[in-house]
Formats: C-alpha cells, sequence, structure tokens
C-alpha cells in the first residue's frame, strides 16, 4: 500500500499504532504519546457521534475509527492544510466514511454550522499559553504548540456550545495548567468526573493528566489509579498497562 501513497513535498510517511498509515509534515507537530494515551482513554460509544477539536493530522480519530469507539467522528481543524491532511489519512486507511474533516476555528463553530448536536467532543489542545515559551520559526508548529487560536476557556466552551445536555468531554492536558482546565470546564457547564495521572515511571512526578467530563452534571469526581509508562528509572520497559494500551488502544480495567 505504502508505495500508491503520493506525498508532497515537506511531508514524510509513518507507519503508527492499528497499522495505520500517518502522512505528517516535517516542520508541524509529529504524533505522540499524548494522542495515543487520549485515543485509549476513550471508551466506546459506537453509536455517537463525536468531534475532535484541534485534530492535527487527524490520528486521534483515526485511532478510534479503527477500533470503532464512534459512529462517525468530525475532526475541527482551523489550518486549512491539515484540515486537507486528514481528508487524505483517512482516505488512504480506509476510514473516509467513518471520519469527516471540518476547516473551521472551534471558536466559531455551532450546531447550526454542524447540524446538530454532539454525544462526545474530545481535544489534545495547545499546551502552553499564547504569551508564554519561544514560537517556533514554524507557524502551524507554533499554532498547535501555543493558544493562537483560542485558549483553554475557548476549547471548553466551545465543546458545552456544541455538546447535548449530558454530552461527554475529554481531554489530556499537562498537570501545570490543571487548575485552568478544571476551573474552565467547570465555568462552562462541564463537570469533571473522572482524572487519571500519567506517569514516566514510578519515581517521576506526572507529565500527562486525562481528564473526562460531562455537561450538566452534579459534583463529583473520580481519581484513577495513576498510569506509570515504564517499569523502571531507565526507562527500557514498558508497564504491564502502558504495553496493553499500546497493544490492545484502550485502558486495562484495572486502571479505567
Amino acid at each position: 500500500m505504502k508505495k500508491h501513497i503520493q506525498l508532497f513535498e515537506g511531508e514524510r510517511l509513518d507507519k503508527v499504532n492499528e497499522d495505520l498509515w500517518l502522512i505528517q509534515k516535517k516542520n508541524g507537530l509529529t504524533f505522540g504519546t499524548d494522542a495515543l494515551l487520549l485515543a485509549a482513554f476513550l471508551p466506546k460509544m459506537p453509536g455517537k457521534i463525536a468531534l475532535d477539536f484541534g485534530a492535527g493530522t487527524g490520528i486521534i480519530s483515526m485511532l478510534c475509527a479503527t477500533r470503532s469507539k464512534f459512529r462517525r467522528i468530525y475532526a475541527i481543524e482551523a489550518q486549512a492544510e491539515f484540515a486537507e491532511l486528514i481528508e487524505r489519512n483517512a482516505e488512504i486507511n480506509r476510514l473516509a466514511a467513518r471520519i469527516r474533516s471540518v476547516c473551521r476555528d472551534i471558536r466559531t463553530l455551532s450546531p447550526e454550522t454542524l447540524g446538530f448536536e454532539a454525544d462526545v467532543v474530545f481535544t489534545n489542545p495547545p499546551y502552553m499559553r499564547a504569551d508564554s515559551g519561544l514560537h517556533n520559526l514554524s507557524q502551524i508548529k507554533t499554532i498547535a504548540r501555543h493558544e493562537v487560536l483560542g485558549d483553554i476557556a475557548d476549547f471548553c466552551a466551545a465543546a458545552a456550545k456544541n455538546l447535548k445536555f449530558g454530552g461527554k468531554f475529554f481531554a489530556v492536558y499537562r498537570p501545570e495548567r490543571m487548575s485552568e482546565l478544571l476551573c474552565a470546564m467547570q465555568n462552562a457547564g462541564i463537570e469533571p468526573k473522572r482524572l487519571c495521572f500519567v506517569c514516566p515511571d514510578a519515581k517521576s512526578r506526572p507529565s500527562l493528566f486525562l481528564i473526562e467530563g460531562k455537561k450538566g452534571a452534579a459534583a463529583g469526581m473520580r481519581v484513577l489509579p495513576p498510569l506509570l509508562m515504564y517499569a523502571s528509572k531507565a526507562h527500557d520497559t514498558y508497564t504491564d498497562a502502558f504495553a496493553y494500551i499500546y497493544e490492545h488502544g484502550d485502558f486495562p480495567d484495572e486502571i479505567r
């Protein structure tokens, strides 16, 4: 199949989890652990419609589609070149019937423009504030890393606006900004319900966390056992839980 995939200048082709072929831009963000973890954290809801906010290459949508987690996924991406890339990636992996690319800023998205209210919104949003850190020379990478096209409050507000009452919101984010995300969710009417910290190993602080929220729910959040990625400080062997995620694209029962 690989020899039939057309690449343009500045692109590369990689084979990733679930035997997916992924076209990526050399000057853009590439497939990483946070995307894999968020896809695994999402439960199977095969009859539901999901929105992927800031979809990038579409990898999280594709990981979900190969596991039939949702009936259909709308991959929302503001950058036109990535919206087009999502279409190509869905096509070469025979997932075009399940994934639709929508080129739109999430801040302008509404049930009227979509034509429906979604059951699920999931997102791997930019982690850095627009005015923080060094901006990369690549504009597309800067947009992916920094809150240029909306901050975390914008993402949560857009999720609430486009979710059904009782709809689910899922995100992967950095621990140092945890309070901002939780406040943004509650301010938007999305109650945090399930939280999992991700640690490189047993001796390290969390490097990521995964969160599930529910629109219109009552207060009450369940904190799951932390997910350890590596069995030792040397980072040469995966834990059984992380190996399970790589193999099955889902969280093991003892963590979920």
